[in-house]
């Protein structure tokens, strides 16, 4: 056991550091800030497999689901990528744009991404913009495409669908291409028709603050090394220009309410509009909600939500906030800082703490037919959540226990070849 603990600890740490050596590589100088050290880069997955987006959808690369993919976006382009699709799953596709730090971005710049079947008829879309916080920052957006009626021909039938990349941009914005990471998920059916229409009322009250005092917890850079939390209070350090990821288990049937507060500044009193950002994205990487706060050197608190309970139902909405909420999983959390706040207040780390709240009484699923995959809890994701772990140090555990169970399995086998070799010549002595 102690030697499969420390392989485990070796193969992590050789795919982290081999995480970060890759991501560096992908985007060079992206991370420097305006006086002080490099800003860490984006954490992409490590898994990630290289795709070259097309021009035209007869040429688009296939996506696998479930798996996660690296590809980039020029300035007012458009790429596109396949998938094939059965009758019976709903199907996922979403894309979370890197532009370079430091760059320039207008308020209008963003990234669509739809899905469509054979005849172009649009199954589903996204669109995200940097809005009132023209500064660059992660984006994230995804394309649906629902089973409703299986006797409609539109986006109903199993066979090829394609997946629309395109970037709008300003004629003053940076001409840097954006990095893109892409992820295909299916989610299955259900057994039986659940419930088809919202709720007239849902509890919409802000919950009370998160008791016991703030405990340190570190953000991630990228949605794969995103920092689990629970309910409660979290301190770290955040400096302008970087964007920091969490993640929160949300089950059936409950609400996420959360708040992040810039602490106070001895540094000055001068004030920056659109100083902090915090948005929030589902399971399936679509994004939920978002706002934004000023800061003046004194505490400033920006909030979400309170977010509908988790429901299969809500999908039926037309607005992204309720129809979000639409699947348990991991609900992703990120907070950016203005790079202008080091003009005002110098290059240096700002106080930030994360109020999360976890309210409602946890539901069955809806009753899906076949495993949920990333939409659902488990046990496992409630104890990463109240330890902190990040999303890449479980799937670097999980990836070890692969290989110490393959290890395993093969040296069980040499064992076994063994002692058959040796109870046959034990046997063949016994006879002479």
């Amino acid at each position: 056991m102690k030697t499969q603990a420390g392989f485990g600890r070796r193969a992590g740490a050789l795919l982290t550091a081999a995480t970060a050596v890759g991501a560096v590589a992908a985007l060079p100088g992206q991370a420097q800030a305006a006086e002080g050290p490099a800003l860490p880069p984006y954490t992409f997955d490590s898994t990630a497999q290289r795709v070259q987006g097309a021009l035209s959808s007869s040429d688009a690369a296939q996506l696998q689901t479930g798996r996660t993919y690296r590809g980039t976006l020029k300035k007012d382009g458009k790429v596109y990528y396949r998938v094939d699709l059965d009758d019976k799953r709903n199907a996922y596709v979403s894309v979370v744009a890197v532009p370079k730090v430091g760059g320039k971005v207008e308020y209008s710049d963003g990234f669509r991404v739809s899905l469509q079947d054979g005849t172009g008829t649009e199954c589903g879309y996204q669109q995200v913009s940097f809005s009132s916080a023209a500064y660059p920052r992660p984006l994230a957006a995804y394309a649906s495409r629902r089973i409703i009626d299986a006797d409609s021909s539109t986006c109903q039938k199993a066979g090829a669908f394609y997946v629309l990349v395109e970037r709008d941009s300003k004629a003053t914005s940076s001409a840097d291409d954006w990095e893109l990471e892409i992820r295909h998920l299916s989610e299955p059916p259900l057994k039986k028709a659940g419930p088809t229409s919202l709720p007239s009322s849902w509890p919409s009250a802000t919950p009370a603050p998160p008791t016991g005092g703030p405990k340190p917890r570190k953000g991630g850079s990228g949605m794969y090394d995103a920092t689990s939390l629970t309910q409660g209070e979290w301190r770290s350090d955040i400096r302008p220009g970087q964007t920091l990821f969490y993640r929160v288990p949300v089950d059936w049937g409950q609400q996420l309410y959360a708040t992040a507060e810039l602490g106070s500044s001895a540094a000055g009193d001068e004030y920056v509009s659109y100083a902090l950002v915090l948005s929030l994205e589902n399971p399936a990487l679509g994004h939920v909600d978002e706002n934004t706060g000023s800061y003046n050197g004194k505490p400033a608190t920006v909030d979400l939500g309170p977010q509908r309970p988790v429901a299969h139902e809500n999908r039926t909405a037309s607005d992204d906030s309720t129809s979000g909420m639409r699947f348990a999983g991991w609900y992703y959390l990120s907070a950016t800082l203005n790079p202008e706040i080091a003009q005002d207040y110098g290059d240096k780390p700002v106080p930030l703490t994360l109020r999360v709240n976890l309210t409602g009484t946890k539901k069955a699923e809806p009753g899906y037919d076949g495993d949920a995959g990333p939409f659902a809890v488990t046990a496992d994701d409630r104890e990463a959540a109240v330890n902190g772990s990040s999303g890449a140090l479980a799937a670097e555990d999980s990836a070890s226990m692969r290989l110490v169970a393959a290890a395993g399995i093969g040296s069980g086998t040499v064992l076994l070849l063994g002692l058959g070799t040796w109870t046959l010549a034990a046997r063949r002595r016994t006879a002479a």
